[in-house]
Formats: C-alpha cells, sequence, structure tokens
C-alpha cells in the first residue's frame, strides 16, 4: 500500500451472485486484482458465408464476449498476524465461496432427490442466481462461468493450501440470452448504452483523435 495519504484508493475487482429469488448473496472481493485480463468479442452477423449480399452487414445482436482472467489468492500476510482462520484452514474458505458458483445448493440437492424418490418423475435443473462480473465503476457485466480451474502453490503443514491461481474463463450475457423482463436483460443493455456514450467522448474534437464526421474518402469505379 502507498504511503502516500492522498494516493486514489484502488478498487477491486468483485463477483457478485444475485438470486432473483432469495436472500443476496455475498460479493466475492478479489484479494489481487489479476495485472492482466483477455476479452474477445465475437461478431454476430446475419451474412458472412450465407451468399446472400443483401445481407452481409447485418448485425443479430450483440457479439459474444468471452473474458479470461487469473485471480490469486494468497493467506501469507493473514498467517503473518496470526489469523486464526488461515492458521486452522488456509484459503479453503475462499476458494469453496469461487467454486461454489458452480455448484447448485445442497438444499435444492436434497430436496430434489426427495422428490424423485416420491415418484416425481422430471425434475427441471434449477436456474443459478445471476452473476456478475464487476470491474470499476463502467464495467457491471451480468456473466457465466464457462470454464474453471485451479491451481494451488503451496500448503502449510497440515497440506491446507495457503496459496493459489484460479483461472475463469467467463461468457457475458447479453440481452441476446435473457428473455425481455429479465434483470439482466436491461443491465447488460444499460451497458451498452453506457459503452456508447464513452465512445461518443472518444470521437470528440481534442481527444487525440478526428472529431465525429471528419473522416471522408473517395471511391472510384472502373
Amino acid at each position: 500500500m502507498s504511503s502516500f495519504p492522498g494516493s486514489p484508493r484502488l478498487m477491486k475487482g468483485v463477483l457478485l451472485s444475485v438470486d432473483l429469488f432469495g436472500p443476496p448473496g455475498k460479493p466475492i472481493v478479489f484479494q489481487y486484482n489479476p495485472e492482466t485480463m483477455t476479452r474477445r468479442l465475437e461478431p454476430q452477423t446475419l451474412g458472412a458465408g450465407s451468399g446472400d449480399k443483401t445481407e452481409v452487414l447485418r448485425i443479430k445482436g450483440a457479439p459474444v464476449e468471452t473474458i479470461t482472467l487469473d485471480v490469486e489468492i494468497d493467506a501469507t500476510d493473514q498467517l503473518e498476524q496470526a489469523d486464526p482462520t488461515a492458521a486452522s484452514v488456509g484459503i479453503y474458505p475462499q476458494l469453496s465461496a469461487l467454486e461454489l458458483l458452480i455448484y447448485p445448493t445442497s438444499s435444492l440437492v436434497i430436496a430434489n432427490t426427495a422428490r424423485l424418490l416420491a415418484g416425481t418423475m422430471e425434475i427441471v435443473p434449477p436456474a443459478a442466481p445471476l452473476l456478475f462480473f464487476i470491474w470499476g465503476a463502467n464495467r457491471r457485466l451480468p456473466v457465466r462461468i464457462d470454464s474453471f480451474s485451479i491451481t494451488e502453490e503451496a500448503y502449510d503443514v497440515n497440506l491446507n493450501p495457503i496459496r493459489a491461481k484460479v483461472s475463469l474463463g467467463l461468457r457475458v450475457l447479453s440481452y441476446n440470452d435473457f428473455p425481455s423482463l429479465h434483470p439482466g436483460y436491461y443491465a447488460f443493455l444499460s451497458q451498452q448504452i453506457g459503452k456508447e456514450a464513452l465512445a461518443a467522448l472518444g470521437g470528440q474534437a481534442g481527444a487525440g483523435g478526428p472529431a465525429q464526421g471528419s473522416f471522408s474518402f473517395d471511391v472510384k469505379l472502373g
């Protein structure tokens, strides 16, 4: 931490699970912000490769965006401060909180098992809570975890993990993925509106590039 009292406070990345039909979830705040993050956007076009030249520029929806990042968890500072939880179970609580994002709740598993034993023929898979990836004020994205791997890098004398790296692959959920009345639909739409406002700022004169509308070119045929 900087010793300068006037230095800005660093915001932390967050994964927030929101149960639309239950109590609010506890946010998982990153202990250390990832140094890098990879974002991949796949355009959703109608005409590419279809042979229909009239449709080649049509966009059928928001691009499919995926985010990959590594989350580091380390109990070194807590162990130096004799934190009782870190001393007894290492970083198991933090790992468990992340892992449970891709588990159904045990109470639901038990309830569904009871229904099956009672003769219910079909059990509909439960809807997971709505998960948000929050990265500063301008990124509050509804996401789904598509890949999850853990590399445990150090252990205490009781073989509790005390340092680990969690690699996450997130799929951003857009209005293409939600019913029109779902909160996730409007959460993503608000992000796109914010992106459009930021793009407008970037296009203004004096921002390091030409003003909007100042770009022109000539096309000669034949």
